[in-house]
Parts: structure tokens; C-alpha cells; sequence
């Protein structure tokens, strides 16, 4: 059945297995390849089970297919664009640096009051 896919081919799949380390997904009837936990999202999750569920449908892309082992490596991320990255403006501070630097001296000054006084001094 293995013929019937090729790498780089984007399906429709169902979760039918979960485990920490990735989710087993149904291709068809007698065909069945795994997402690593790394190939899930394009963010960082700790726990597989925030993602995905058995019964969810998915779409995945084919990684590779080892017809020898019969074993079919699978991606969620890679089956969707990545999110853009967010647009970060940079902030302009707006206080001079002589301002910051007293307000840095009291703090600072302040700080070192609080420990003399947890030590006795």
C-alpha cells in the first residue's frame, strides 16, 4: 500500500494513536505513518496531548517512506504554512540617560540598605 504515496505529498489523515514521543496517523484503510513530536507545530509543545487527540483530522505531509521497514515518517507543521513572525516595534526610551542613571544609583542604593539590614550591619 506504500505505493500509493509519495514524499512530499500533503494528505488528509486521522489521529489514531498518542504517545509522548508523537501521534500515529491513519493515510487510509491499511496505512499508517507517525508525526514526531518535533513535526507537530511549528512552536514548541511540551505535551502532545495539547495538540492533537485520537479522531482529530489532519492534514500531513509525507517525509520520507521506508518501504523496507514499511514505515512512513509524517508532519503536521509542514503540511501548513509557518505563522508570520510578529512585528516588533523598537521603543524609543523616553527618559534621557542621566534620569535612568540616577534612578538605576537608587535602586541600587536602596538594594544594598535592605541587605546591611537582613546582615546587621
Amino acid at each position: 500500500m506504500l505505493e500509493n504515496f509519495e514524499v512530499g505529498q500533503i494528505i488528509d489523515g486521522t489521529v489514531t494513536g498518542v504517545k509522548p514521543f508523537g501521534a500515529f496517523v491513519a493515510l487510509d484503510e491499511n496505512t499508517q505513518g507517525l508525526v514526531h513530536i518535533s513535526h507537530i507545530s511549528h512552536g514548541f509543545l511540551e505535551n502532545i496531548a495539547d495538540a492533537v487527540k485520537i479522531g482529530d483530522k489532519v492534514k500531513v505531509k509525507i517525509l520520507s517512506i521506508d518501504t523496507e521497514k514499511k514505515k512512513i515518517s509524517l508532519s503536521i507543521k509542514n503540511a501548513k504554512p509557518a505563522p508570520s513572525k510578529p512585528q516588533y516595534k523598537k521603543e524609543v526610551p523616553t527618559e534621557d540617560f542621566e534620569s535612568l542613571m540616577k534612578g538605576f544609583l537608587k535602586d541600587s542604593s536602596d538594594r544594598q540598605t535592605d541587605i546591611n539590614k537582613r546582615l546587621n550591619r
